[in-house]
């Protein structure tokens, strides 16, 4: 029997994706019922599924429907409850037909992560379809065919692709085996269940032992449930919260480190250059992550990916880097993959990430600051943790004056950004908040910290501010604007009424502002054309920066034209809700990998916002120091235990 071929699809979205995963890894299941990106065993190895970066050659597994044209897109399609287990129904004339996709996991972080698993699991709701399953198995980012062989156990056939170093074994109904790949073809009637499994080993190692697909998704869906049912938030945005809650879990892998997306170069711009690996754990991204779920009531993920972080960075921070692979690999030399040729024609498709190498002041603030959110949502504080705090304080103390790449990690020429000196007094301010909380802290010690704080307060308010425009810029010297000035009051730098703040809230609103209000991290492009970040191009509003503007928004006494902001974000989620980085709004689609922790995240923050401003204000119970706005000034809503700033 010849194997089918499946025209291509004309266009496929971003937002078409479902994401599904095991927290080791994942995979993208587009609405026609094709995987077409995942990698095995780990979120950053190399995919084995690699058509949305290509075409058909280059990777994917096709389970629908039998079509003659191209393969329709469900008729429905929903995660299964709180869970990352999606479900697409298809309509035929013969019938209605549902597949049930995800990756296993509630057995145990070992065996997550030792063989991961891809589960398949089709059943007839009513009449008889006709269904095909098309495997292309293309490991290497669709480089290498696989040699096919067969084996039995207890009398079932199962079908094993091999590329060292990794084996895929396929278990389920019989596969014809073509130059192309596995096919197989089979009706299926009302009340009928037919599972599919693949999964992955070493290939030195024997045969992974067949699993039963339905205890596999009993387990799946419970483990699943029970974590998403415990978080604090029960506000009016539960479900968006829920399930961008979700994704960050889905995104922490069990070793500790979290990955920022789960793809590499899909496009910031279609047809553009800007296409960049996001499988790895930066710690800029990994402390939002953790912050947001601590927030949320949860500790487990912050105490995991502290033992990760002392074991990546150790006693000294001299050599920190900004980047990480997921078991704290330093080495990630960025590769362009030319046999790809890029989601709709955008190349390079890039492996690895230069930024490793980039200074970035800010990471010392956003990690100093989730240990403090986490151990005021209950994580105990320890030795190494404080040792840690110390060693990025004077991190901070020794290299605060350098000028950097910044937290857009441009490639142009490093300078003294803004946001980085800004974060740079959130590392001191946060350290100063925790030691005092230590018997064991010397008076000295605390007047040391406290006097580097005020330097650079007042460093970054005489260099950093532009009094004929009253905002704050970009960098030192220069007049440009950028959407992480936002996060200024957000961190507690300036009070959200202080006239400066509100003046750059008000510019950036003026000058980085699409039509519809979202926002643009910063002009990419001078006033003479001439590009800035050493890119070329543009880049579409970034989703993160525009749940800033909300949250400022909101800040400032705007509380209404916040939550419309809020409501318009949402709006742009896929209808699994899921978000990319970014959105085109000349496009009117989402571009830049997905689904994106960060703009999950900022999601998350908003809706906390949005809530203190709803809620009853507390006492203030954090010290502050003098000079800076209190808690009490600003509001305060406690989400588990956690204290939030509010409007």
């Amino acid at each position: 029997m010849p194997t089918p071929v499946f025209p291509p699809r004309s266009r496929s979205l971003i937002e078409d994706h479902g994401l599904i995963g095991s927290t080791a890894t994942g995979a993208l299941v587009r609405d026609d019922g094709t995987i077409n990106w995942l990698c095995l065993p780990r979120f950053d190895s190399p995919a084995v599924f690699a058509a949305l970066l290509g075409t058909e050659e280059h990777g994917l597994w096709r389970l629908g429907p039998t079509a003659d044209g191209a393969h329709p897109a469900a008729d429905r399609r929903r995660y299964r409850g709180d869970t990352m287990v999606v479900e697409h129904e298809w309509d035929t004339p013969g019938g209605t037909v549902r597949v049930v996709d995800f990756m296993p996991i509630g057995t145990g972080a070992s065996e997550t992560i030792r063989s991961p698993q891809v589960v398949r699991i089709v059943e007839g709701l009513s009449g008889a379809v006709a269904m095909t399953s098309m495997l292309r198995a293309r490991p290497g980012y669709g480089a290498v065919t696989p040699l096919f062989t067969r084996t039995s156990h207890n009398g079932a056939a199962r079908l094993c692709a091999t590329a060292h170093p990794g084996s895929y074994w396929l278990d389920g109904p019989f596969h014809a085996v073509a130059k192309a790949g596995a096919h197989s073809e089979f009706t299926i009637t009302a009340g009928e269940v037919v599972t599919f499994t693949l999964t992955w080993c070493t290939s030195y190692h024997p045969a992974p032992d067949l699993r039963s697909p339905r205890s596999a998704l009993a387990r799946t869906t419970a483990f699943w449930t029970d974590w998403a049912s415990r978080c604090a938030y029960q506000g009016p945005y539960r479900e968006a919260v829920v399930r961008s809650a979700l994704v960050l879990k889905a995104l922490c892998h069990p070793g500790g480190g979290i990955v920022a997306a789960p793809t590499t170069s899909l496009p910031e711009q279609i047809g553009g250059e800007r296409n960049w690996d996001y499988r790895y754990t930066w710690l800029r991204d990994a402390a939002l992550t953790i912050t947001s779920l601590a927030r949320l009531g949860y500790t487990s993920e912050a105490e995991t990916w502290l033992i990760w972080l002392l074991g990546t960075l150790g006693r000294n921070a001299a050599r920190m880097q900004i980047m990480y692979g997921l078991s704290g690999e330093r080495a990630l030399e960025e590769q362009e993959l030319d046999h790809l040729p890029g989601y709709e024609n955008s190349r390079p498709v890039r492996i690895g990430n230069g930024a490793a190498g980039q200074l970035q002041l800010d990471v010392a603030g956003e990690v100093t600051d989730a240990l403090l959110v986490a151990e005021d949502a209950g994580l105990g504080p320890s030795n190494g943790a404080d040792t840690l705090l110390r060693a990025l304080a004077r991190w901070t103390e020794n290299r605060w004056q350098e000028p950097d790449e910044g937290i857009w990690e441009v490639r142009g020429p490093r300078r003294h950004f803004v946001h980085s000196k800004v974060m740079a007094w959130v590392a001191i301010d946060r350290t100063i908040t925790l030691l005092r909380r230590r018997a064991s802290t010397t008076a000295d010690e605390l007047a040391h910290w406290e006097q580097l704080r005020a330097k650079i307060h007042a460093d970054v308010c005489e260099r950093g501010y532009d009094p004929e425009r009253n905002t704050f810029t970009q960098y030192y010297g220069g007049r440009e604007l950028d959407a992480s000035l936002l996060l200024i009051p957000q961190v507690g730098f300036l009070p959200p009424d202080d006239k400066r703040v509100i003046g750059t809230i008000e510019a950036i609103q003026r000058e980085l502002s699409t039509e519809d209000g979202f926002v643009l991290r910063y002009p990419t492009h001078d006033e003479s054309g001439n590009n800035v970040d050493g890119l070329s191009g543009h880049e579409g509003a970034f989703l993160a920066c525009s749940f800033w503007l909300a949250d400022d928004l909101a800040m400032i006494g705007r509380v209404q034209e916040a939550r419309e902001l809020f409501d318009r974000l949402l709006a742009l989620r896929s209808d699994l809700g899921l978000l990319a980085e970014e959105w085109d709004p000349r496009l009117g689609r989402q571009v830049g990998n997905f689904p994106q922790a960060f703009s999950h995240l900022a999601l998350v923050g908003t809706a906390l916002r949005l809530a203190a401003c709803g809620g009853a204000r507390l006492p203030a119970q954090r010290a502050v120091p003098a000079g800076a706005p209190s808690e009490r000034e600003q509001g305060t809503l406690t989400v588990a235990g956690v204290r939030q700033r509010g409007c």
